[in-house]
């Protein structure tokens, strides 16, 4: 096959943040609606807070994106190729010894 694939990908580390909080729930922690009510609703009395059912918030780390480019032959090869590159650039350390594929775009 003829053309290339840019291949972008993350280290991933053992102490990275991946959750999802319902804001229902955090809105039930006392110590989170005293907090938004000293900021929001300062010296207000009989204040209720709702929220729309389905509301997340998403907590992650932010890890930086590596890009690689590869012959579309190496397809099947892809994530083999991403750890090759993370090795070669020491970008694997104790602890952050994963890679994630993030995007595959075809040339």
């Amino acid at each position: 096959m003829d053309g290339t694939i840019m291949l972008t990908y993350r280290i991933l580390c053992d102490t990275d943040l991946n959750t999802e909080i319902s804001i229902k729930e955090l809105l039930e922690n006392e110590k989170v609606l005293k907090a938004i009510k000293l900021e929001y609703a300062k010296g207000a009395r009989n204040a209720t807070f709702s929220t729309s059912e389905g509301a997340v918030l998403r907590i992650e780390t932010i890890r930086e994106i590596h890009i690689l480019e590869v012959s579309k032959d190496d397809f099947a090869d892809l994530l083999t190729l991403a750890e090759d590159d993370a090795k070669n650039k020491k970008l694997l350390k104790k602890n952050c010894e994963r890679v994630e594929l993030v995007d595959i775009e075809t040339l």
